[in-house]
């Protein structure tokens, strides 16, 4: 079953911090079956407190999307994102 990871930004803290997870957050995904499905494109809050950024992510299986976030390529992006920016994240399961 396919696997999806939404990254919601809610707050940018520090830009320099922010640009250097954007150099390094690309390289993680080599090695791992991922599909960038949405990233940083116009969107609507419909419901709920404003955000300022969204990225979707879609990988084959919950397992495979576990894999690239705990990985060690996305570890030293990840720690990038978290001074930059407070963020909330959600993986799920979607019907193929």
């Amino acid at each position: 079953m396919a696997a999806y990871v939404l990254f919601a930004r809610e707050k940018m803290m520090d830009p320099k911090e922010m640009e250097s997870y954007m150099e390094k957050a690309p390289a993680s995904f080599v090695g791992h079956p991922v599909q960038v499905l949405a990233t940083h494109t116009h969107f609507e809050v419909i419901e709920g407190p404003p955000v300022e950024s969204v990225v979707l992510l879609k990988f084959p299986s919950l397992a495979e999307a576990k894999a690239w976030y705990q990985g060690p390529g996305y570890a030293e992006a990840l720690a990038h994102r978290l001074k930059g920016a407070v963020y909330r994240c959600l993986m799920f399961e979607g019907k193929d």
